[in-house]
């Protein structure tokens, strides 16, 4: 095979030329529109999906077999009409006009190629292999897998705009945040991390990143909020690519909603990767469905060291009651409950270290997991179900 050059065009704005109007032309067509190309098709009829393109004026049509002049104008020319005679036609046309062309009949004869492509972010990564389509996209997809997941390494080091991703780690096992959380981390500058974020992750960091330790336990604040709000925006707008990593989701419980005020406010670009929260995962790792059909039709979320907590509508609650940081004054808190009238005898589960190797489940009432958890030693962090579901962990789960 004869060398190829590997290049990559900007078609924003400029005329692209496809012959054809079957589904080849169509896959070629919607890549060239979603790289920003004025596309032009010459076809007598259009398949549904091009039809469809045509008819919401995201491409100009000419509704007719390809004839001379077709390609004034264009950068870019696919043809893919079906007709090798037809195809060699415009190749020749394309090539007289010294304009690239791409044949889908006929690689061979093809100026110009275009390869699997896998994307994330602003990293393109192009794949050829040697005129065999299936290796090239079985390439494609194993690189597009190792972008997506961080695994290769996609941080930038030339100056750039800044940027900032609220990321969601999950419960706590580092397997569990999402693959887009694990993306803007291998292409952070700085990450500004939670005391229950997943710390392993930072082990996977690149030499240079640096971490900023923002976590807050009771009465003891690394940061305050005012701070890591600050910190986000000062730092990306330096140019950095920031990482607010904290545990479970941003917006369940994690003030993820006031950094994203911040930065939109100071004009700062800004995304939320959400994670997969614990009030959710923990009782679920534990054999606790928060939710069951013939147990429980509702669930309701609280952070337990509020001052302002109103018990005695929580008492009242149907379904399944998740306390979140209420580990310090379950005691309290389960008084409270039953004192507005839920009853003593409701199913409470703790579950410490959710997700972990450590993870430890300890069961009881609301009249007895006070006194219970003091004598297991019960610790923070920790997840409390309180309602019927929470007796399902006796069988469902693992201690």
């Amino acid at each position: 095979m004869s060398p190829r050059h590997p290049l990559l065009l900007d078609v924003t704005g400029r005329l692209v030329v496809v012959v054809g109007g079957g589904p080849v032309a169509a896959r070629r067509v919607r890549s060239l529109l979603t790289d920003g190309g004025a596309v032009r098709v010459v076809a007598p009829a259009l398949c549904e999906d091009l039809a469809d393109l045509a008819a919401a004026g995201a491409v100009t049509w000419l509704a007719r077999e390809y004839a001379p002049g077709d390609l004034d104008g264009a950068w870019l020319v696919h043809t893919a009409t079906g007709d090798p005679r037809t195809d060699a036609t415009v190749s020749a046309d394309a090539e007289a006009a010294r304009t690239w062309c791409v044949r889908a009949d006929d690689a061979a004869s093809s100026t110009a190629w275009t390869p699997a492509v896998a994307r994330a972010g602003d990293v393109t990564v192009a794949v050829s292999a040697g005129g065999d389509p299936r290796r090239a996209l079985a390439l494609r997809a194993a690189l597009q897998t190792l972008l997506d997941t961080g695994a290769l390494p996609v941080r930038r080091h030339r100056a750039g705009a800044g940027h900032v991703a609220l990321v969601g780690g999950g419960p706590g096992d580092p397997g569990l945040i999402t693959t887009r959380g694990r993306r803007a981390l291998a292409e952070a500058d700085v990450v500004v991390v939670d005391r229950l974020a997943p710390r392993a992750l930072l082990d996977e960091l690149e030499p240079g990143v640096e971490v900023v330790e923002a976590g807050k336990a009771p009465h003891a604040h690394t940061l305050t909020q005012d701070e890591i709000n600050r910190l986000l925006v000062e730092r990306a707008r330096a140019g950095q690519r920031v990482v607010r990593l904290k545990g479970g989701d941003p917006f369940v419980l994690g003030r993820g909603g006031e950094e994203l005020a911040a930065c939109l406010a100071a004009g700062v670009d800004v995304e939320v990767v959400p994670g997969v929260t614990s009030a959710i995962a923990v009782p679920g790792a534990a054999g606790v469905p928060v939710t069951h059909r013939d147990l429980a039709r509702q669930v309701t979320v609280v952070s337990a060291h509020d001052a302002d907590t109103d018990w005695e509508t929580l008492a009242r609650l149907r379904g399944t009651l998740v306390l979140l940081m209420g580990v310090g004054r379950l005691g309290e808190h389960m008084d409270r409950l039953v004192g507005h009238g839920l009853a003593a005898t409701t199913p409470v589960a703790v579950v410490e270290d959710g997700t972990l190797p450590t993870q430890r489940t300890t069961l009881g009432t609301a009249a007895t997991i006070a006194d219970r958890a003091q004598e297991v030693g019960v610790r923070n962090p920790a997840v409390v179900v309180v309602g019927d579901v929470a007796a399902l962990a006796a069988t469902l789960g693992r201690s």
